[in-house]
């Protein structure tokens, strides 16, 4: 009875992560709310949805699967995914989903299963996620497909993309560039490529490229991720927690680059000081949350903090213009909070086999061809 239930709840959410995802996918393509626009759209464009959906959940399903049977084949007892849907009625834009996760239900003491189980999801999804880029780049629609997306821009022609850049009032949102995206673009692309404030209008590859955005988040070398599970895997529990809170400190650290700016405190008015001090503050508070269980020691944990925001303050005051990407602060809040720094030691301590170790190391290859400093950026032209 109780199976049948739980049953019941995934198949729903995956039903409800269907039909949020293909909302979503409407509002990228068209550039419009289905609710709050001037000119809200109707079945046709929900329909349309579907060329980001089904893409996007099929690389991620892939992923989970892998997972899946890898952990079905150690004879561990595991859940199918469960899919978490997200949609904000347009008010905001999501991507309809904040992923997938099957469920573990027992305590994994093997260092060789927490690693098959771990790789098996990103690899699955990587090459469905290379299916779905080589598919949307070597099928590109002409120009016509933008000029009736947005039929104002036909006037331009080619020259479209420079009234993009100067229109007043025009916002889009650009998508970083990985290497391997990069790839793309200039190996496998048939066709007009389109400006890039515009990749958010074509599914396929925008599916693609999330695809890739959290293959990359996945495959972060820290913790309980994946990517966690697959460095512990290759080179054990002593070296991993050491690396591992490193790597998260390197992360956090650039992630809240240039969110404070030391000339900032110099410039501003008093008024405007008080308020400054006071997200800074936040800020400050923030932080600690994300190194709180860095070490079981307060003072250290105060000290890292603390740390991090002195030189991230002493770098902007040398360079002005420097930044990471604040976006990935809510990550390493999730990781140092709640996912965890470190990885559950395991008793059986068995070394991993030569093709293991191969596959680990293409699996972190992977990562780095995936991940982008700044995966999206607001373009917002005044």
């Amino acid at each position: 009875m109780k199976q049948n239930r739980t049953l019941l709840i995934q198949l729903a959410l995956f039903i409800v992560t269907i039909i949020t995802t293909t909302l979503t996918g409407a509002e990228w393509i068209f550039g419009n709310s289905f609710f709050f626009s001037s000119k809200p759209m109707g079945w046709e464009e929900f329909l349309t949805g579907f060329q980001y959906s089904i893409p996007f959940l099929g690389v991620l399903t892939v992923h989970e699967f892998g997972h899946y049977f890898v952990a079905k084949k150690h004879k561990t007892d595991v859940t199918l995914p469960y899919y978490i849907p997200l949609w904000l009625g347009g008010l905001s834009s999501t991507f309809g989903t904040m992923g997938a996760f099957i469920r573990i239900k027992e305590r994994i003491n093997s260092r060789v299963k927490y690693f098959d189980i771990g790789i098996a999801g990103p690899l699955a999804g990587f090459v469905a996620a290379l299916v779905v880029l080589w598919y949307g780049f070597s099928h590109l629609p002409s120009l016509d497909y933008v000029f009736e997306l947005f039929p104002v821009l036909k006037q331009y022609g080619m020259e479209y993309g420079h009234f993009l850049e100067t229109s007043p009032d025009y916002f889009s949102v650009k998508l970083g560039d990985s290497l391997l995206f990069s790839f793309f673009e200039n190996y496998v692309a048939v066709g007009d490529l389109p400006h890039p404030y515009l990749y958010t209008n074509y599914p396929i590859i925008f599916a693609g490229y999330l695809s890739l955005f959290f293959t990359a988040l996945n495959l972060f070398p820290i913790g309980q991720l994946d990517g966690g599970h697959i460095l512990y895997g290759l080179i054990g529990d002593k070296a991993f927690n050491i690396v591992s809170p490193i790597l998260f400190t390197g992360f956090v650290f650039y992630a809240g680059l240039g969110t404070f700016n030391a000339h900032e405190f110099q410039t501003v008015d008093s008024e405007a000081f008080l308020d400054l001090l006071w997200k800074f503050v936040l800020y400050i508070v923030f932080n600690y949350l994300c190194f709180s269980r860095i070490s079981e020691k307060l003072v250290t944990n105060w000290l890292i903090t603390l740390s991090v925001i002195a030189i991230q303050l002493i770098i902007t005051y040398f360079y002005p213009t420097v930044e990471g990407y604040s976006g990935f602060l809510a990550f390493g809040l999730m990781i140092g909070r709640f996912l965890g720094i470190y990885h559950p030691r395991t008793y059986d301590n068995q070394p991993l086999t030569p093709g293991r170790k191969i596959l680990g190391w293409i699996a972190l290859l992977i990562f780095i061809l995936c991940f982008t400093p700044k995966p999206f950026t607001i373009i917002q032209n005044v």
